[in-house]
């Protein structure tokens, strides 16, 4: 089994979510370890009452709820991200653990396969 780390840093632009959302899901599905980072405008992608469609575009964050079904519940995000956002933890869709920037490279380091989101 590898570790797959899936780095999402910017926010919901139409296909490119659901590509990444559809590689995250593939990893998962062959049983690898995947978790997933949200740093810079990526920490928009699992903010809570988004209306997307407002603006043409599809909700995600349902289907970020529903990785569990796939083993995925590794979620993170960096805290200064978070705090540049203006969000708090309590403002996201996901149960996630908090990283410091100053942690970021050594968690990315624990990863085989280090892909963007």
């Amino acid at each position: 089994m590898k570790k797959f780390l899936f780095i999402i840093s910017k926010s919901a632009s139409g296909v490119s979510v659901q590509e990444a959302l559809d590689q995250i899901m593939s990893a998962a599905a062959f049983d690898q370890a995947v978790s997933l980072l949200f740093i810079d405008d990526g920490v928009f992608q699992i903010k809570k009452n988004q209306r997307p469609d407002e603006l043409g575009l599809k909700a995600t964050t349902a289907i970020f709820e529903a990785l569990d079904v796939y083993d995925v519940n590794a979620f993170y995000v960096e805290t200064e991200s978070l705090e540049q956002s203006g969000l708090t933890v309590q403002d996201l869709c996901l149960p996630v653990k908090l990283l410091a920037r100053n942690q970021i490279a050594g968690f990315i380091k624990q990863h085989e396969c280090i892909l963007p989101g």
